[in-house]
């Protein structure tokens, strides 16, 4: 039985508890009037690294994918704001690679589900 890496669930709770504390504090955006769309946007955004998290845990190959996704898409918004923040996103995004698609978690994410 193939055991889950250690970073692969850091990573993994990483992405649950960034999306969904991230949900929580726009939780006060969804007010009608005045609901702008961009919270919708932002909320899409949170609720893809939950999704991600969740099936990086369970093992799926298209969640670290996903997640590999998710963290380019902050490197590009980074990027839009300041080099501080493209900076942080590039390491996060640099490690994320790293430790999803080393040999021991790609072991881990082709295993047989059966």
């Amino acid at each position: 039985m193939n055991n889950r890496p250690d970073s692969v669930t850091i990573i993994g709770s990483l992405l649950i508890t960034t999306g969904t504390l991230g949900l929580l504090s726009h939780l006060a955006d969804f007010r009608v009037p005045p609901f702008h769309s961009d919270i919708a946007w932002v909320s899409l955004i949170r609720l893809v690294a939950i999704l991600s998290g969740a099936y990086v845990l369970c093992g799926r190959n298209w969640a670290r994918w996903l997640a590999l996704a998710w963290i380019l898409f902050h490197v590009v918004i980074g990027a839009l704001h300041s080099s501080f923040q493209f900076a942080v996103h590039a390491l996060l995004c640099a490690a994320f690679a790293y430790f999803l698609f080393r040999p021991s978690a790609g072991r881990y994410f082709r295993r047989d589900r059966a």
